[in-house]
């Protein structure tokens, strides 16, 4: 797979944000085409026990929500890099972390001012009943 080392590289910043409590939410947009995905948009869950990741697939006719692991939840993600989503980005309360793929499919990162002045709650309460 191409942009493995760049692939790492962002999720190790998603990891890094869910582990010091800045992590507010991830998505994946910009889809090649008209297709029937149009976003993924990843937020924190818990089942009491482990912090574990939601993904809600937005279609055009509506949503699927998965929920699972952290890392399950990463290699669920990566097959849709590069098709059908060229962005992905990482919203955290220090900056904004985007990762976008070219017209070749070369990807690169780079950041931007926080969107977001909260964390995902669900991770903050899981944090804070560690």
């Amino acid at each position: 797979m191409p942009n493995t080392v760049t692939y790492k590289l962002f999720f190790e910043k998603v990891r890094d944000s869910i582990s010091e409590g800045t992590f507010a939410k991830l998505t994946l947009a910009k889809t090649i085409g008209n297709t029937q995905l149009m976003n993924i948009y990843i937020r924190t869950n818990t089942d009491e026990i482990q912090l574990k990741l939601a993904l809600t697939f937005k279609f055009q006719t509506g949503e699927e929500v998965k929920i699972m692991p952290i890392e399950d939840g990463f290699n669920e993600l990566i097959p849709y890099l590069n098709n059908p989503f060229l962005s992905a980005i990482l919203f955290t309360t220090n900056g904004d972390v985007m990762m976008k793929l070219n017209k070749k499919r070369v990807a690169n990162i780079t950041n931007q001012p926080a969107t977001f002045k909260n964390a995902d709650p669900i991770l903050l309460e899981y944090l804070s009943n560690r």
